[in-house]
């Protein structure tokens, strides 16, 4: 056994390796060679990972293997990687060749207002800004034509990975990614539907007032608001209370700096990082932000489009969370195990991180507000902080709710049923015309599927450790002690066990939504 595993983490790093490569190179450049490197490189990996005798050894082996131990989760985690591709080299080829399409057509897609093409940063920027509502209309409307560009292309790519997942045995794809990551669909979405009704009353409550600032911003008196009147084309964001956004503090920052600065207080060094990453915006880059880790041994690149705002602070804060995850898992772990323990704790982190341009002690800390500015300033910003998380958290189950339906029938009337949820969660009214495909405008349903619920559940698990943290390392997070708690209880341990085990020996105690409440409802 021990020969196998030695040699499936061999091969393992090298294909993964080429992979990340390309997936890096398309999505700076966005050139077409790259793209059919990534797609060449993913058909490989995945017919490696689909052969049928290799597949018969890894069920023998997790028979054979002593529980609990390094080679039983080593051996857990190659099964279910080829278990979901027990499918035909042509099958595959299928899946990866269209996903990778879909793909680069949102990497090099650019809307178009009155005939000129506007990115992402000035679809942004408009929504954030602008009081002309006819400007706002029309950018809205641009930010969702990528939608119908990929619409029929998704829809086939849902069709082949649910013909996928009931080859082998499941209902959908949406079944089989659940189960596959160790995650309890029906434990989440009860979790999910209880913090809707947790937070009815204090969501409701913040929107009134929100609609009510924003008619005020806009010189309006219209009792209904449409889409295009919000900050964000998905109402995913909460727009900044008046005196709350830091963009007008960050004029004279560097942002790079601010984001060092912050981890090395910790004790975490990210220069070697920064040297490596792709930072800034121009054509044919993709417009979004991530972060890649391309061999577990160090190289750890994250890519971002910074404009001096807030917006993009908080994504290098978001992004760098990641990235210092990935670099201090303990790195003596097999290739297999030298990752997250679960996608949605990285997300943790991250979230963690980017909350911190919020908090009271970031901002004396690193943008230098003196104490006398934040006991005016801090009762506004936990205000906005609270508004931040009841509208992404209301958005975040809108997104999961119309997942599971697109997946579990892609036939229906999904515009019509994407409109219908948007409006009972968050509480936003429908555009006249509905029958357009404006969800599929979210790059996440083809690049990333059923990987939205890992967001909130994140958001949990941060708030879990913001508690655990005051309560039991350090009265002040910027210190050494906090970056010890991170290194050695989330980041070392890596994979060795499922994400239960890792929270609840972090933490001292299982999962628990009752933080997120108290830091952000009650």
């Amino acid at each position: 056994m021990d020969r196998f595993l030695h040699e499936e983490n061999k091969k393992l790093s090298s294909m993964l390796r080429t992979l990340s490569e390309a997936m890096w190179n398309v999505n700076t450049t966005g050139e077409e060679k790259w793209q059919k490197a990534e797609m060449e490189a993913e058909k490989a990996y995945r017919q490696y990972v689909s052969d049928k005798e290799r597949f018969e050894k890894l069920k023998a082996l997790r028979q054979e293997v002593k529980k609990d131990s390094l080679e039983a989760r080593q051996v857990e985690r190659l099964y279910q990687d080829a278990f979901s591709n027990q499918l035909s080299s042509e099958f595959i080829h299928e899946l990866v060749q269209l996903s990778s399409t879909l793909s680069n057509q949102f990497n090099t897609f650019r809307a178009k207002v009155d005939g000129k093409e506007v990115t992402e940063n000035t679809i942004r920027e408009t929504l954030l800004t602008s009081t002309d509502i006819e400007r706002r209309e029309k950018i809205w409307h641009a930010s969702k034509q990528i939608g119908k560009e990929v619409e029929n292309g998704l829809i086939q790519l849902v069709k082949l990975r649910n013909k996928a997942a009931q080859s082998l045995g499941y209902k959908d794809h949406y079944e089989m990614s659940f189960e596959l990551a160790e995650l309890n669909l029906e434990e989440v979405f009860a979790i999910f539907e209880d913090l809707v009704r947790q937070t009815d009353e204090p969501f409701k409550r913040v929107k009134a007032e929100l609609d009510d600032e924003l008619r005020h911003q806009y010189g309006i008196t219209d009792k209904v608001l449409y889409p295009w009147h919000y900050h964000d084309p998905f109402f995913q964001e909460a727009p900044s209370i008046p005196g709350t956004d830091l963009t007008p503090h960050l004029k004279g920052k560097n942002i790079e700096q601010l984001t060092i600065d912050t981890f090395s207080s910790l004790g975490m060094e990210i220069r070697d990082l920064l040297a490596k990453s792709d930072l800034y915006e121009r054509p044919n880059k993709n417009q979004h932000a991530f972060c890649l880790d391309m061999d577990r041994q160090g190289d750890v690149r994250v890519l971002c489009n910074i404009q001096p705002n807030q917006y993009w602070l908080e994504t290098m804060l978001h992004e760098f969370g990641h990235a210092v995850y990935d670099k201090y898992v303990d790195r003596d772990l097999p290739f297999t195990l030298r990752t997250h323990a679960h996608i949605f704790t990285t997300e943790a982190v991250a979230m963690f991180f980017g909350r911190m341009a919020k908090e009271e002690e970031w901002l004396h800390k690193f943008m230098g507000l003196s104490k006398e500015e934040l006991v005016s300033w801090m009762p506004q910003q936990r205000k906005m902080q609270q508004r931040k998380m009841l509208i992404m958290a209301r958005w975040i189950i809108t997104f999961v709710f119309f997942e599971r339906e697109l997946y579990r029938n892609p036939d229906q009337d999904l515009n019509t049923l994407w409109w219908k949820l948007v409006k009972d969660i968050q509480g936003v009214e429908p555009p006249k015309d509905q029958d357009y495909p404006h969800w599929a405008a979210k790059i996440h349903f083809t690049i990333a599927p059923v990987y939205y619920q890992n967001y909130l559940l994140g958001e949990l698990m941060a708030s879990q450790m913001h508690y655990y943290i005051q309560d039991h390392v350090s009265s002040e997070i910027f210190t050494e002690q906090t970056g010890q708690f991170f290194i050695q209880k989330v980041f070392q341990p890596g994979d060795r066990t499922d994400w239960r085990g890792l929270i609840k020996g972090a933490t001292g105690e299982a999962l628990n939504p009752a933080y997120f409440v108290k830091q952000f409802v009650l």
